[in-house]
């Protein structure tokens, strides 16, 4: 375990990340092959060779800026490594107001930090780079990626400090996202879905026409796949506001329908897209849900 992985951060539990420690997001025999092709030579070592400029975000290195860059633009950018050009994972996670719902001991949105955390630490173990997107209908907060424990630091605590809101935009934004993210690298969704699923499914294909891998955590609070209410019962629409009175004796049998329909939907066209689908459940423990994955994964490898 590394010395600066302390129980300090509120979504990275050392004892949990131990479980999966000794496994990987990505296997290192097969990155080499996904990324062929990208730079004549992508794997230099640790190479102090400069590769290009891009405009500096949040979390860069202020060492790494250009003060000539500035001088000419009056712009402020970094110069990129050739080690920065290996695979880049994003992590692209949903705070929206749906996201805030729970039933038991934490909201989709806490359990996609859980995961979120979980998986940046690995990717980190692993000396890989990693990043962050937080977004609701526009994007909250965005790191680029990188590898160092301070990078880590500063996406864990960002992702404390965010409270969700705002509606769900998942189209919009993973399109922009998708012109926006230059170099190709592995994409991970955490979010309900709440939104047309056709678009997002357009905005997920976009990032496979990118030539990005994809993984999307499906995130539901558990009543919302049990559907255990047994009285009338008043629900309302965390983002509009809406209110629907429902006596659920009626209700369930159609309610049950739909939601396995809309699972079984993002199932079918991930799979044609070559995109990993993950179903959460807020109730499953996210380690032994990572464990599952990351297991289920190296085998397919």
């Amino acid at each position: 375990m590394a010395p600066w992985v302390k129980s300090k951060y509120r979504y990275l539990d050392p004892r949990a990340a131990a479980r999966f420690a000794n496994l990987s997001l990505v296997a290192h025999s097969v990155v080499e092959g996904f990324i062929a092709g990208l730079h004549k030579s992508p794997y230099r070592g640790f190479s102090a060779e400069f590769a290009e400029h891009r405009e500096y975000a949040p979390g860069d290195n202020i060492r790494d800026l250009d003060w000539r860059a500035l001088a000419r633009t009056d712009r402020y950018y970094v110069k990129q490594y050739e080690e920065e050009t290996n695979l880049r994972c994003h992590i692209l996670l949903d705070a929206s107001a749906s996201m805030d719902y729970k039933s038991g001991g934490v909201t989709k949105y806490e359990y996609a930090c859980y995961l979120a955390a979980s998986l940046a630490y690995l990717m980190v173990r692993q000396q890989d780079s990693v990043g962050l997107v937080v977004f609701s209908d526009e994007v909250k907060t965005r790191f680029p990626p990188h590898s160092t424990a301070t990078h880590l630091d500063m996406m864990l605590k960002a992702m404390e400090r965010i409270e969700p809101g705002g509606r769900t935009n998942l189209a919009d934004t993973f399109h922009a996202l998708a012109q926006n993210i230059k170099k190709r690298g592995l994409l991970i969704v955490l979010s309900d879905l709440y939104d047309d699923e056709r678009s997002v499914l357009s905005a997920l294909r976009h990032f496979r026409h990118k030539r990005h891998e994809v993984i999307v955590f499906h995130i539901f609070d558990h009543d919302e796949l049990a559907f255990p209410f047994n009285r009338l019962i008043e629900f309302r629409d965390i983002e509009t506001g809406e209110r629907l009175q429902v006596d659920p004796r009626y209700a369930r049998e159609e309610y049950l329908r739909q939601v396995k329909g809309f699972v079984e939907y993002y199932k079918r066209v991930t799979s044609e897209s070559n995109i990993d689908y993950i179903t959460a459940d807020t109730r499953t423990p996210y380690d032994l849900l990572l464990t599952a994955y990351l297991s289920k994964r190296k085998r397919v490898r």
